[in-house]
């Protein structure tokens, strides 16, 4: 591997140096707000729920499932300011008709229709325009959603990194789906959906000039049709989740802290590419705090895990899917701690939840 860099370093005159765990009683907005994480968390509880409070906001997930008339449809809204516009795998917009595409899956929703609002800069090539909005035309077509509302606005150049979208989407249920965190109980099964961290360090590995014998190319894919899958092959299945800021460790929090349960996790059953693993390795950061766009972890009732897992198996997107581990009860761990993971030794490693933002941007 290549750390690409010239041989000369010209260091400016004035150097600014910042605290890689940010204060969490700032009374600014950090860029560790936006990680999924603690400083997130912080945020929301702080300012948007007294604010914004109703039972529908109080669940805390990805999607709000509502009634419209006599039925039940799920909505979901997400914002996309990743950087560089272009990676390995995709662009900035495929990857906001996957994310929400994938939101409203998480629900046990069937996606129908999404909505878009681009905040294009000053100076953006029209081509690199039209490469954006194609590639989520493909996107929507492949995910089954159609685009059918937008809206476009223009800033000064140097005011928006080129461009900036917020999707919105709504989907609909078949009948006996109710999916929620609060759902894991002891004795559940978790599985996943394949390899991690490749999303997050595709974009990491074009910002910091990081070459591998292998390419590192993002995940981005939209899940509907897997989680359909799963659901068809175990209609009580508790929950399903998409891994993304945070990566895989940060989405086991949340669930296990929901239901009031411990989750133990085995380090030999976590797959993860070799030139992932070894990115992350390079830049000091672990593969289960990386973003996925494109992998799911399901919980499921032990009598129901094999099923699932042969069925996710068939899917496009769930063929390397496997067991990672499974739901205990609280009182098997120490009462603060959410998620552990045995090591390949043997020892237990205690997880916790990321402060801020190991990697900015990536979505």
């Amino acid at each position: 591997m290549n750390r690409h860099q010239s041989d000369e370093r010209v260091l400016p005159s004035t150097v600014t140096w910042s605290c890689p765990t940010p204060l969490v009683n700032s009374d600014r907005v950090l860029i560790g707000h936006g990680g999924g994480g603690k400083l997130t968390a912080d945020l929301i509880s702080r300012i948007f729920l007294p604010h914004f409070k109703n039972a529908h906001l109080d669940r805390l997930c990805d999607a709000a499932t509502v009634a419209a008339g006599s039925a039940q449809v799920a909505l979901a809204t997400d914002a996309f300011v990743v950087r560089p516009l272009f990676f390995p795998g995709g662009n900035i917009g495929d990857l906001a008709v996957n994310g929400t595409v994938n939101d409203l899956a998480m629900s046990g929703a069937v996606p129908r229709y999404l909505t878009a609002s681009f905040v294009l800069e000053e100076g953006l090539l029209l081509s690199e325009l039209e490469a954006i909005v194609g590639s989520m035309g493909r996107a929507a077509k492949r995910a089954g959603v159609e685009i059918v509302a937008g809206d476009t606005k223009v800033v000064e150049r140097g005011r928006g990194d080129g461009c900036y979208i917020s999707t919105a989407g709504v989907g609909a249920f078949a009948p006996g789906i109710d999916l929620d965190p609060r759902h894991a109980q002891p004795g559940d099964v978790v599985l996943l959906s394949g390899t991690i961290g490749e999303h997050g360090m595709a974009i990491m590995s074009v910002r910091e000039g990081l070459e591998f014998e292998s390419p590192i190319v993002s995940d981005s894919a939209p899940l509907n049709g897997l989680a359909q899958t799963i659901l068809r092959a175990c209609p009580d299945t508790r929950v399903l989740r998409d891994p993304t800021r945070g990566g895989v460790a940060t989405a086991l929090i949340e669930i296990a802290q929901a239901a009031g349960v411990g989750i133990q996790l085995e380090e030999t059953a976590v797959p993860v590419q070799p030139p992932v693993a070894a990115a992350c390795e390079l830049l000091g950061i672990d593969p289960l705090y990386v973003a996925n766009e494109g992998k799911l972890l399901a919980i499921v009732p032990p009598d129901d895990a094999d099923a699932v897992l042969a069925a996710m198996r068939q899917h496009e997107y769930g063929r390397e899917a496997v067991v990672v581990g499974a739901v205990v009860g609280r009182s098997e761990l120490e009462s603060s701690v959410a998620l552990t993971m045995r090591t390949s030794l043997g020892a237990r490693r205690v997880i916790s939840m990321p402060i801020g933002e190991q990697l900015p941007r990536i979505c």
